[in-house]
């Protein structure tokens, strides 16, 4: 039994065989270099030679968003209001809450 990669639509059919040999071997070539890197690096290397991912990368550009949203808001609360603020995550998406004092009760 035969099957060829482009039944399982990996490569379009479209693409000339002298191409897909080429973009299997590149393909290839680069699996080899993930594999050798891979068991070159020690599990307890400091160092990462991978790139962060993508995901990584938007989580930390969307944090420094929210951070200075909350510095924002907290400055404007603090300049208009005579209450005193904080920043902290809320489950209802506010960026800064109010803290309000206990007060003891008169005896």
């Amino acid at each position: 039994l035969s099957v060829s990669s482009s039944s399982f639509g990996f490569i379009h059919p479209a693409v000339p065989n002298k191409t897909r040999v080429a973009i299997l071997a590149e393909l290839e070539k680069e699996r080899r270099r993930l594999m050798q890197s891979q068991t070159m690096n020690t599990p307890g290397a400091s160092i990462s030679l991978s790139r962060p991912s993508l995901k990584e990368f938007r989580d930390n550009a969307e944090q420094q968003h929210i951070a200075a949203q909350q510095k924002a808001a907290l400055q404007h609360a603090h300049a208009h209001s005579s209450g005193f603020f904080i920043t902290q995550d809320s489950s209802f998406g506010n960026l800064i809450l109010p803290v309000i004092p206990r007060l003891e009760p008169e005896s």
